[in-house]
């Protein structure tokens, strides 16, 4: 078995762990990436939010990405019924980003790993990790290619960004049930042709079949859509039990979107995740980090799965890089405790779109200008932000003013 020593190795070349890669990169910190998969590869996440801007830009990704020509995304769209819920992030409280992209996620994780690998980051595709000894003064990490030839790597740190892989969640046993209820999602994509014109055929919008079943439709810059359903797990039980007949049996529920795809192919067999939400029991261990997916992966109501991967991933690449040059770090303080901060921001949010309580704020027949400039600025990402008091009273604020709304109507 060869043998290689770096400072920092990570799992995953995903959006998490190129920004950990291209931040530390332009530190000049010896790096390597494996990846288990070979790119480009499909991924879900296709929906980004204003914040992950500044963590691209951080690490020197932004300009690559900028000229890509991904479909800009400049707000959301709600539909319940006859109800319209609109978000322009132009029009949020505080300061960041006002527009991100919607993004297929095959081309956008490839043009960030093939950035990556220009700059002479060392990234191993086809490459998985079998075993974790972080007993050592260092990490010792086994590795495995395609053609089963093995590799010990002694790191110096570890920053685990492997996703839905959960590499060191699975090895070390961190694995425990999300805060948020669980939930089950099918999606597929199709070659939009006849796509409409303007803001109909631009942007993202979820429509609202019943107040924990929603139907998301995203529309790419290359002319492809996802089209995607998120529900309890039970609700998808009365469909049949081909995925195809199972997803058009779906969309003929939908109202808005009632019979705008039916006369569209599907570009692949519906893929089905059970049981969406993840969490660990702790963020970080002895000279390792978990980011992104492969830590914590929230509801994707809100698409606030790429933003946590890189702001994780962001911060963690910066602590792990102090911690080379001899500082003490504070691991519990400076990154489990930040990041759980901003988790439970919009965990808040999850639960009260799903208890209804967000629906009715959104729904409103006359939304509060104030109110719904603070509910966008969280919507975009921004949920370190204490300025904003439905950042700083986010476990009870949407309860109290859905309840003053309902009083309002009586």
């Amino acid at each position: 078995m060869t043998k290689e020593f770096i400072d920092i190795l990570i799992i995953g070349a995903g959006p998490s762990g190129m920004v950990s890669a291209g931040y530390l990169q332009q530190h000049g910190v010896n790096i390597k990436v494996v990846e288990k998969q070979l790119f480009p590869r499909f991924s879900i996440g296709e929906s980004l939010i204003p914040r992950c801007m500044d963590n691209f830009e951080e690490a020197g990704l932004l300009e690559v990405l900028k000229n890509a020509g991904f479909q800009k995304k400049f707000g959301a769209r709600f539909i319940k019924d006859e109800k319209i819920g609109e978000f322009d992030f132009s029009q949020k409280f505080g300061k960041g980003w006002d527009w991100t992209w919607q993004v297929p996620r095959a081309d956008f994780d490839n043009i960030l790993a093939t950035e990556v690998q220009s700059r002479g980051v060392d990234i191993a595709f086809e490459t998985e990790v079998i075993a974790a000894d972080l007993s050592s003064e260092n990490p010792i990490i086994t590795i495995q290619d395609k053609n089963g030839n093995k590799t010990q790597i002694e790191a110096k740190f570890v920053i685990d960004s492997s996703g839905y892989g959960r590499v060191l969640a699975g090895l070390l046993d961190l694995e425990k049930p999300s805060k948020i209820e669980s939930h089950s999602s099918m999606f597929t994509h199709i070659e939009e042709t006849n796509r409409p014109k303007g803001k109909e055929g631009e942007l993202i919008t979820f429509e609202i079949l019943e107040t924990e079943v929603w139907f998301w439709y995203i529309p790419f810059s290359n002319g492809n859509t996802s089209l995607g359903f998120v529900a309890p797990t039970n609700w998808f039980k009365q469909f049949n039990d081909d995925p195809e007949i199972a997803f058009s049996e779906m969309l003929s529920k939908l109202n808005y979107y009632k019979t705008r795809f039916d006369d569209y192919s599907l570009d692949f067999t519906p893929k089905k995740i059970n049981h969406i939400a993840k969490s660990v029991i702790r963020l970080y261990g002895n000279k390792f980090a978990l980011t992104g997916n492969s830590a914590e992966f929230l509801d994707p109501v809100f698409s606030s799965g790429v933003s946590f991967a890189t702001e994780s991933g962001l911060k963690a690449a910066k602590l792990a890089l102090k911690e080379l040059k001899g500082e003490e770090i504070d691991w519990q303080l400076n990154y489990e405790n930040y990041m759980n901060q901003g988790i439970d921001v919009f965990s808040s949010y999850v639960k009260a779109w799903y208890n209804g309580d967000l629906q009715d704020i959104i729904f409103h027949h006359a939304p509060n200008p104030d109110f719904k400039e603070k509910i966008c600025a969280v919507l975009a990402g921004y949920v370190w932000n204490q300025e904003n008091p439905f950042v700083k009273k986010h476990q009870r604020i949407l309860s109290t003013v859905s309840n003053y709304l309902k009083l309002e109507n009586i």
